[in-house]
């Protein structure tokens, strides 16, 4: 992005933080990209007033003087797309931080910028068109084996249209270089590039009737969301929300995923940046970050690039799906990102909204959400399908869920993963409360269930979730008077529950056993929780007696089963289930 004209420059009249004005800028469009100051720092135009213009410059702007240079490039913030995104770290305008490591050490220099894709390194094209082709916007191009487990497709640019006219051999060719040229004189290479404020173009958008697997079974069981869904994960302070994100990141069923570190604590993404690298994919045993890629925003960094970290996350998982991907976006968290909005608006000195946020908060939110889906892929050639799934952190201050970000984000959401912080205090992983989160895509994923998940899928949720809204109940009675007031039918309702809490909604994320839970492992547990609650109300209706039901060894054995490895879970389940039965057949014969 370099300066076009000599009159597409201006100079600084005004410095405000990261806000900057400057004059005789009479060309320059909302959105573009202009490079402020002597030391070329970027920034992006927000307003324009006359011949005045108003910039958020992406870093810091401390040490800069009256009248430096501001010079317009004509174009928007873009991102480069091609092979070498995964396993790449970026800041939040997509600058690649282990070269600008390389330029300036461990503080990065002001005014520097590097290639997001490698220009050096050559890839394996295998052509997949030829002369005389017809090709649109979205066709394969050809193929490059990006890393170990992931092809990269090389799509025509969104709006390309004409014939081939020439096509490169198979062979080892570097991003920027020609691959393809049209009838017409355009070339085409590996790399594209695209606004990171537009949705991409796909061919239509496909229903909701297949799901995102996480491995949590709170989450799977309880609060599924369909792949290309959304949800939100709202939670006060260590509450575990980035937690979760990494533990999604790591054992989702999407292909591909994108990572946004928004404005968190440094210290917290520079967890990130030391432990995605040693995590193991549970697909490949390879390195995750094969099939990752990292934006880092941290909250000593311009709230400007805070802004546009969200936008270059989303962009790049786009291009995956456009290739046919099930993309997984985790932004942590969005919070963040709104308070970005928040500083800019007031800088500008806009008429603010509820708690200071700008009026078009709730636009802004939406916007964002509405770039998930699944969809038919663009282009004329073989038909693929690509997902994008959006899961957002929110961290509301003090935990309260009644403040703009986590109301707004509601609105537009299909899931809420609400985080409790007396959960996570008791060491409850993942800490969701059951009783406030909620899933709007479970009649659309039932039909999915009932096919490809463990019989009776469908009916075992909805008896747990009986279960529990009714222990909830109890359990108001229960501060008022005492478990001891209660009818032993209604104790037990309170055990029962008290078993899906701790053996099945609950899982060590330390344990290589329990960390991630298939569907098979999540519905035999919660079929063995519910047979052992249905054998003693039996019992109770024939006149047992409760305590002696609660203190059988089979209990103990039950809530062992959890700890219990994927490959010999089955046939402990139909141990403990035949010891369940036992133990009800020799107390009815007493």
């Amino acid at each position: 992005m370099e300066a076009t004209t000599v009159e597409r420059a201006g100079t600084v009249t005004r410095i405000s933080g990261p806000m900057v004005s400057a004059t005789g800028m009479p060309g320059v469009a909302m959105g573009e990209i202009v490079r402020v100051g002597r030391a070329a720092l970027m920034g992006e135009v927000i307003r324009i007033d006359g011949d005045t213009v108003f910039a958020q410059v992406f870093e810091d702007t401390a040490g800069m003087g009256l009248g430096e240079p501001v010079v317009g490039t004509g174009a928007p913030l873009v991102v480069e797309l091609g092979p070498g995104l995964l396993g790449q770290t970026f800041d939040g305008i997509q600058r690649p931080l282990p070269a600008l490591r390389e330029l300036s050490g461990d503080l990065v220099g002001r005014g520097l910028s590097a290639a997001a894709l490698d220009r050096d390194r050559t890839w394996a094209f295998a052509p997949q068109v030829a002369a005389g082709d017809a090709v649109a916007g979205g066709d394969v191009l050809g193929t490059v084996q990006e890393t170990a487990t992931i092809e990269q497709r090389i799509l025509a640019p969104p709006g390309t249209a004409g014939r081939v006219d020439s096509v490169v051999a198979p062979g080892a060719y570097r991003v920027h270089e020609p691959i393809v040229e049209l009838e017409d004189g355009t070339r085409l290479s590996m790399m594209q590039r695209w606004p990171v404020k537009a949705a991409r173009p796909a061919g239509a958008k496909l229903a909701s009737d297949r799901p995102f697997l996480t491995g949590q079974r709170v989450l799977d069981c309880l609060f599924p969301i369909a792949l290309g869904g959304t949800a939100i994960v709202p939670g006060g302070f260590g509450t575990g929300k980035t937690v979760v994100e990494q533990t999604l990141s790591k054992y989702c069923n999407a292909d591909i995923i994108v990572y946004v570190g928004c404005g968190e604590r440094g210290n917290e993404m520079a967890d990130v940046l030391s432990e995605f690298p040693e995590l193991q994919d549970p697909r490949t045993g390879a390195s995750l970050m094969g099939r990752t890629v990292l934006v880092v925003n941290t909250s000593n960094m311009p709230v400007a690039a805070r802004d546009a970290s969200v936008y270059t996350g989303v962009t790049i998982g786009e291009y995956y799906r456009d290739q046919g991907y099930d993309v997984a976006v985790m932004a942590d968290s969005t919070s963040r990102w709104a308070e970005a909005l928040r500083e800019i608006a007031s800088r500008l000195e806009e008429m603010p909204g509820e708690e200071g946020y700008p009026t078009y908060l709730a636009a802004r939110i939406s916007e964002f959400y509405e770039r998930a889906g699944r969809v038919v892929c663009a282009g004329n050639g073989e038909a693929r399908q690509g997902s994008l799934t959006l899961v957002g952190a929110v961290s509301p201050p003090g935990g309260d869920f009644s403040e703009p970000v986590t109301q707004t984000s509601l609105r537009v959401a299909g899931a809420l993963w609400a985080l409790d912080a007396s959960l996570a205090y008791r060491r409850h992983y993942p800490a969701v409360n059951w009783n406030r989160s909620y899933s709007l895509y479970d009649e659309e994923l039932d039909g999915w269930f009932r096919e490809h998940g463990p019989e009776g899928w469908c009916e075992r949720r909805r008896d747990a979730v009986r279960l529990l809204q009714r222990d909830a109940e109890l359990q108001e009675v229960v501060q008022l008077v005492g478990p001891d007031a209660l009818q032993d039918a209604e104790r037990l309702v309170l055990e029962a529950s008290k078993l899906i809490r701790e053996v099945f909604l609950q899982q060590n994320a330390f344990s290589d056993s329990d960390a991630y839970s298939s569907l098979e492992k999540t519905g035999g547990l919660l079929d063995t929780v519910l047979v052992f609650y249905e054998k003693c109300r039996a019992l109770l209706d024939d006149g047992a007696m409760l305590d002696r039901l609660l203190d059988l060894p089979v209990r103990e054995d039950l809530a062992r089963l959890r700890d219990a490895p994927s490959d010999g879970f089955a046939a402990r389940k139909d141990e403990v289930i035949a010891q369940i039965r036992a133990m009800a057949a020799e107390a009815a014969g007493k």
